[in-house]
């Protein structure tokens, strides 16, 4: 295996600014707590600090994706660095949960350009099959950014305050935008005569899910329902009009004439719902319950991202050789058995346990993680590479929120609105268990989707 030197740099950029912005995303995790403090904050306005980033990557990775495709994949991604490190540098500077809460939406318009267009990129640069191999790297970088963020972020919020994370990530962010701009030359793009998309059915997917997430928000309020409701209902209209389009955003034959592509996806979003908010209800539990200081709680919950990072690549590796719908089978798994064993969790609970269940998660989030993309990527020609990534990125990001919603559910409607730091011990446990059982049976579901895909069509299957 011989990469050359402009490969190598494109693996390195991608990977940094992939670890950029899960640095970010867990750091800020353990800080909410002083975040909260800081701006009088209740718990549902706090989970809105997480949620605003996840909304607004999810209402721009599907166009985000098809303008990589029509304009080139290199532009799109420059781009995104640049409105997330200058984002990340004026949330360091913000006097209000408001302002914060909007400079982290447009945070998740720059890692909706970066996360569609990094594996898009890294496809298009590397022979077939090295495919598994760079993504998987890719993907460890995420996970190092998972595992670094909570020990940094707790060190920097306990000595320096909260706001030294986003100077910090805003930093690592101007270093990646040089070395980007050095490296990432405009690609050609193959001119086509019909290069206009129709995003008259992405209004109502923006707008489809503005309206769960709010929605979600408001219970236990009886018209939190309803807006939920016509969440859905924006979905299924924009689902109708991108079937019917001559020039969608997404191609809904991929879902419907593809299993390969549509059952892949589909375990993305199972996965990434049932896991994402593990970090959020941990950094509350093990601060407000176990009374760890931010920089304890943030070594804590290294365990898990440490896995996924040194196991991704290597799983990444195997779905070079090996049909990854086994691989990812036994990941959703080992994922579904660790969630139902968080449901368990209690004051007495010994931190090692914890970690151990931490562990047992991350290893299985990496045997699934790298193979599903694999899978995805390689499901679709190279035409559609963009779609491809940004419609992956898009069930990462819309788990994530539904992750976050099921968890603010529950906060919603056991917690209320009361401060994270004044509810009982009893009620918080509450509300975290119920989250961890809608979780395990979640992730349960992905089972099914891991295993019956199909095959990936090649010349060394064994």
């Amino acid at each position: 295996m011989i990469w050359t030197k402009k490969q190598i740099f494109i693996l390195f950029i991608v990977a940094i600014t992939s670890f950029m912005g899960t640095f970010l995303i867990s750091s800020v995790n353990i800080a909410l707590p002083e975040i909260e403090k800081s701006f009088g904050l209740n718990a549902i306005v706090l989970s809105w600090v997480i949620t605003s980033f996840l909304l607004a990557t999810a209402m721009f990775l599907l166009p985000v994706g098809r303008w990589g495709d029509l304009l080139g994949t290199q532009k799109i991604f420059k781009i995104g660095i640049v409105i997330f490190t200058t984002s990340s540098l004026l949330c360091g500077f913000v006097n209000s949960g408001f302002s914060l809460i909007l400079l982290r939406f447009i945070q998740g318009i720059g890692a909706a350009c970066t996360s569609t267009a990094g594996p898009a990129i890294l496809v298009s640069s590397f022979l077939p099959q090295h495919k598994g191999r760079v993504l998987g790297i890719s993907v460890s970088g995420v996970y190092l950014g998972l595992a670094f963020g909570p020990f940094a972020g707790g060190f920097l919020t306990q000595y320096l305050g909260w706001r030294s994370i986003f100077f910090t990530s805003a930093a690592i962010g101007i270093i990646t935008v040089f070395i980007a701009f050095i490296f990432l030359k405009n690609d050609i793009v193959e001119r086509k005569k019909t290069t206009m998309l129709s995003f008259k059915g992405t209004i109502f997917y923006m707008l489809g899910l503005i309206a769960l997430v709010t929605g979600s928000s408001m219970i236990p309020k009886y018209y939190a329902w309803f807006v939920m409701l016509i969440g859905f209902v924006f979905l299924l209209i924009f689902w109708f009009i991108e079937s019917k389009s001559a020039n969608p955003v997404i191609e809904t034959k991929l879902f419907t004439k593809n299993r390969l592509f549509a059952y892949s996806n589909l375990a993305a979003l199972i996965n990434y719902s049932a896991t994402y908010a593990i970090v959020f209800l941990l950094s509350l539990f093990l601060q407000k319950i176990m009374q760890m200081p931010p920089h304890d709680a943030g070594i804590v919950l290294i365990a898990q991202p440490v896995m996924m990072a040194i196991f991704s690549p290597i799983a990444g590796r195997l779905s070079d050789k090996y049909q990854p719908r086994y691989l990812t089978t036994i990941g959703m798994t080992m994922c579904t058995i660790g969630l139902a064993a968080f449901a368990f969790l209690s004051q007495t609970t010994p931190v090692f346990l914890i970690v151990a269940i931490l562990i047992w998660v991350g290893l299985g989030f990496a045997l699934f993680s790298s193979p599903n993309m694999n899978t995805i990527m390689s499901s679709v020609d190279k035409s559609k590479y963009g779609l491809a990534s940004g419609t992956a990125a898009s069930m990462r990001v819309l788990g994530q929120i539904v992750s976050m919603t099921v968890a603010t559910l529950f906060f919603a409607s056991i917690i209320g609105n009361i401060s994270i730091e004044n509810v009982s011990e009893t009620v918080f446990i509450k509300a975290v268990r119920w989250g961890f059982v809608s979780f395990a049976i979640i992730s349960s579901l992905g089972i099914y989707f891991s295993y019956n895909r199909g095959k990936i069509l090649r010349q060394n299957d064994k």
